[in-house]
């Protein structure tokens, strides 16, 4: 920012070069430290080389068979030989001949004379490879551009703020793993057809899709499509459910893709709240009291079985009383010794937040999911919708 009151030159904008002194290579190598770091500390880069190398041992291991061979050396040779293919099989086949042609520029000995006239095999080998590394930062870079696009829709499709209604307090958070996300959270008025009679309920859904990234997100939007298409038509839950579990095994390749999801309607006078827990993470309620009750009464996944059967449960919500809905990405997030949260942390977190308001208790609970899990690498998306009754 410009110095005032004293006309002393302003401070160097991002990009320019400190100006010429005592200091002026220190502040610009500090600068270009923090540029290529975005800031982080070393023991933040080194939590995130570790999570990228176990993510890309997970890909490429995907490929790799059972080492064979009687001898150690013979079990390396074929270890080696099958990663080197996992690699291969990833790029493009004008890529392979690039990381080919490297590598063998690589191996060759090094042969010059006193004059220089022959000339450093490795040096063309560095280039090659740099070649190989721009090309794939390319096509990363267009990816990410892409999937960033792709968060945008996604979020058009998600409430960014929950409905105002009289005595209750809602808030929800999502946070995918990776650019998009599998879960999906929403909360709209409805209008219900009962016999002559209509009445409007507020309708919460949670919804995680089996899988991640893309494939899950795309499959996400497909049940959020024809959740709104069956909710317009004013059918009563239990037939509302049973629709989205046919379309759902339309869609899910023989039960692969499938989905869980805890749907309910609140009716905002009585404050009764009839849901449909379809194989989804029990949500909690806890009582004005602090009793713990399971909201579990429900039926399979949606994809797994196409004539499933499902069951609705019913609980009236009094002054005080809380639920929380989220999926398993907040209790299966683990630290750096392989622990999960819990639903025992996740209930301590609550007890602790009790007093917040819903907003404040969800970025309270997910700072305590934070300091748990430290530098590990988030390894699913998490969701959570909290309904308080005041």
């Amino acid at each position: 920012m410009p110095r005032t009151a004293t006309g002393s030159a302003q401070s160097p904008t991002p990009g320019q070069l400190p100006p010429p002194g005592k200091n002026g290579f220190r502040a610009d190598a500090r600068h270009f430290w923090e540029r290529v770091t975005d800031g982080l500390e070393l023991a933040q880069l080194w939590a995130q080389f570790r999570a990228d190398a176990a993510s890309s041992y997970r890909l490429y291991s995907f490929d790799l068979a059972p080492a064979q061979g009687r001898s150690r050396f013979r079990r390396f040779l074929n270890t080696a030989k099958a990663f080197f293919w996992a690699v291969m099989i990833k790029l493009s086949p004008a890529r392979r001949v690039i990381l080919l042609a490297s590598l063998v520029l690589l191996l060759i000995p090094i042969f010059s004379d006193n004059q220089g006239s022959v000339p450093n095999l490795h040096f063309y080998a560095g280039l090659s490879l740099l070649l190989l590394l721009l090309l794939e930062i390319a096509d990363r870079v267009t990816m990410k551009r892409d999937l960033e696009i792709a968060r945008e829709i996604q979020l058009w499709l998600v409430p960014e703020n929950p409905p105002q209604v009289p005595g209750l307090d809602m808030a929800f958070l999502n946070r995918p793993a990776n650019t998009v996300a599998g879960d999906y959270y929403d909360v709209f008025h409805r209008t219900i057809q009962e016999g002559d009679n209509t009445r409007s309920t507020l309708f919460l859904a949670v919804a995680d899709v089996a899988g991640k990234s893309l494939p899950a997100a795309l499959l996400m939007a497909t049940f959020q499509a024809s959740l709104n298409t069956l909710s317009a038509s004013s059918v009563p839950l239990l037939e509302l459910v049973a629709g989205l579990n046919r379309y759902a095994c339309a869609h899910s390749r023989n039960g692969a893709r499938f989905t869980t999801a805890f749907l309910a309607e609140c009716d905002p006078e009585s404050r009764q709240l009839t849901y449909v827990n379809a194989g989804h993470n029990t949500p909690v309620l806890r009582r004005a009291s602090g009793a713990i009750e399971r909201l579990d009464r429900g039926g399979l996944p949606f994809g797994i079985m196409g004539d499933a059967t499902y069951d609705s449960g019913t609980v009236a919500l009094q002054k005080g009383d809380l639920v929380l809905i989220f999926t398993d990405g907040l209790v299966e997030a683990v630290n750096e010794r392989d622990e999960e949260f819990g639903e025992t942390r996740t209930l301590a977190s609550m007890e602790a937040h009790l007093n917040a308001p819903a907003k404040d208790m969800l970025r309270a609970m997910m700072s305590d999911v934070n300091i748990f899990v430290g530098m590990t690498h988030q390894h699913d998306d998490i969701t959570c919708l909290l309904l308080r009754s005041v």
